[in-house]
């Protein structure tokens, strides 16, 4: 199946900036094995690229560890030290796709995730949200949701954190809007 811009109504390919105010980059992981807790990175900037065919576009994104943010001081402190995200000796963690593929009214986006030096293979399920005029004159933008599943223990996260009390498990979850630069 080929998706281009015939196939995807109002689709605009170009190069796009990803917005942070109005983006988020987001996790969840049980605590304890019987709560969710939810937190971000506040400071983030990336990439999109659509291509003519959807399948040859590209994502690029980068987050700074230090900025976690669970609403939890001593907590995020805790995430950001070297038991979990490292911050001190990992500045950030980033995402480069390798591919995209279409899959019924949902996207693929194959990519690899580098999280404390450690870079493995992830896939994004992604739903395209639309293509749009943004809030300045001539301004276009995209938005687009996107999730995927990691196992803490592949990146080296939380290696002496038994998994009873933080779960193996971490969901990520995007909400990008995203403004056309050409």
């Amino acid at each position: 199946m080929t998706a281009t811009t015939t196939d995807i109504p109002g689709y605009v390919t170009g190069t796009w900036t990803i917005d942070p105010v109005h983006s988020n980059v987001s996790f969840v992981v049980r605590h304890l094995g019987v709560t969710k807790v939810r937190g971000r990175f506040t400071d983030f900037e990336g990439e999109i690229v659509t291509a003519e065919d959807i399948r040859n576009s590209s994502v690029t994104a980068t987050m700074r560890t230090a900025s976690v943010d669970t609403t939890n001081e001593q907590r995020d402190e805790h995430v950001r030290n070297a038991d979990f995200l490292d911050a001190e000796n990992h500045p950030t963690l980033s995402f480069r796709s390798t591919g995209i593929r279409v899959d019924g009214g949902d996207y693929l986006i194959d990519g690899e995730l580098t999280l404390r030096g450690v870079t493995r293979p992830v896939t994004l399920t992604a739903e395209l949200g639309g293509f749009g005029d943004g809030m300045t004159e001539g301004s276009t933008i995209l938005g687009v949701s996107a999730h995927t599943e990691i196992n803490r223990s592949d990146f080296g996260v939380g290696e002496g954190v038994p998994s009873a009390v933080v779960s193996e498990k971490i969901r990520i979850e995007l909400d990008i809007e995203a403004i056309k630069q050409d």
